[in-house]
């Protein structure tokens, strides 16, 4: 039993060290491989799998901080502002903090945003993207309150993924500095062009 527990807490403990602690350390999916499949949560509270929803039609899967970040909602809204021509060009927008759907809900009502908004509360679709960083310890209890008590303290370093139906990445942006963003009309020039 000793044994065990001793396994239990090494194999817990090597899991939260792979976790960067800084945005400049994330390690993300490159190019041409696969995003991980992964359960979410919809504002409604509806899971829904990440291949399903890809599988529709290619996506652009744009993570953030969360609604309370104002970087992240002035993001949400750029990209609101070029979503009918992101959609005519072919592409969903699939957007996923680690929001529960409750938080999820405000932002979409807040915001007006009409693209699809999902939670991963629990971090591990940011974790398995390679996009997950320890958040500084004054976001624990915010992140921990706004995931509905899920997130025990990771951030994903702002990023948009162009992802086809199959789940393979065509083209990624990641950037440490969470105040600068990848524009709408700049993410519309890469879809035309891919």
């Amino acid at each position: 039993m000793k044994q065990l527990l001793f396994v239990l807490l090494l194999l817990g403990n090597s899991a939260i060290a792979q976790i960067p602690e800084l945005p400049e350390q994330v390690s993300p999916l490159l190019i041409g491989e696969q995003v991980p499949d992964a359960e979410l949560k919809s504002a409604n509270n509806t899971t829904h799998k990440l291949s399903d929803v890809l599988a529709e039609k290619p996506g652009v899967l744009l993570f953030y901080r969360g609604g309370w970040c104002p970087y992240c909602n002035a993001h949400l809204s750029d990209i609101q502002e070029v979503e009918s021509e992101i959609i005519s060009l072919g592409y969903q927008i699939i957007a996923v903090s680690p929001d529960a759907p409750e938080n999820l809900k405000i932002t979409e009502e807040d915001k007006s945003i009409r693209y699809k908004l999902y939670s991963d509360a629990d971090g591990e679709l940011i974790k398995a993207m390679g996009i997950a960083f320890k958040a500084p310890g004054q976001y624990s209890g915010l992140l921990n309150e706004k995931s509905g008590g899920l997130n025990k303290g990771i951030l994903p370093v702002p990023s948009v993924f162009v992802v086809s139906p199959s789940g393979k990445i065509l083209f990624e942006y990641i950037n440490p500095d969470y105040s600068t963003r990848l524009s709408g009309k700049l993410l519309l020039a890469i879809l035309k062009n891919l």
